[in-house]
């Protein structure tokens, strides 16, 4: 399977202009929203099944970082500040060494690593603003995970020395290799399984075949 860049899909969101401060004081955890330019964006409620994917991969990411001591994993709705927006990713991950980043509420900076998980609404964000967002934060590795019916596919993309995104073909055998994540790799074929795997079965995998 190989990669592509990402298509100009137009989003289609709610907007309401305010500072960033503005929006922590006014937005909560329960309010499904993100701070772009100034303004605010409401999303939709995700699918059980986007849900079951961002479950499955922070269980298997969280384990490793943590065996490994890597650094922090966090979810949504934890905030990444990037520098014209406050971003809600699925799954992002920041290294130890840059922990003292993190504020009361959000991280302050690009995370190292940003996983975002395709919903019917989230098109547009996901493959064209956020990815032109993350590139230019300089967030070194971003994926893109699409588990809709008939549309399954999974995109890596890594930051070149241009600062550019280069897509990252995925293995004959469906294996990815994280770049940020040392050791990590997925075979993106478990994304499609149901139900999915067992997260344990699947780390112990993992570790028995690291590098």
């Amino acid at each position: 399977m190989t990669t592509i860049a990402p298509p100009n899909v137009a989003p289609t969101d709610k907007k309401l202009g305010m500072t960033y401060e503005e929006f922590l004081d006014r937005f909560g955890e329960d309010d499904h929203a993100e701070w772009v330019n100034g303004e605010v964006v409401t999303t939709m409620t995700v699918s059980i099944l986007h849900q079951l994917i961002v479950d499955f991969l922070n269980r298997l990411l969280g384990f490793f970082v943590e065996a490994h001591d890597l650094g922090r994993l966090m979810s949504g709705p934890a905030q990444a500040k990037l520098p014209n927006s406050g971003r809600e990713p699925d799954l992002f991950f920041v290294t130890r060494e840059r922990l003292g980043q993190w504020q009361e509420k959000y991280f302050d900076g690009a995370p190292d690593l940003i996983i975002e998980v395709i919903s019917d609404d989230s098109v547009g964000r996901d493959r064209a603003e956020k990815f032109e967002e993350y590139e230019e934060a300089g967030v070194r590795e971003y994926w893109i995970i699409d588990p809709r019916p008939k549309r399954r596919r999974a995109d890596f993309y890594q930051l070149g020395a241009d600062g550019k995104y280069k897509p990252v073909p995925i293995e004959n055998d469906g294996v990815y290799r994280s770049l940020v994540l040392k050791n990590f790799w997925l075979n993106v074929n478990w994304l499609w399984q149901d139900p999915l795997p067992k997260v344990m079965q699947v780390l112990s995998e993992i570790e028995k075949k690291q590098g």
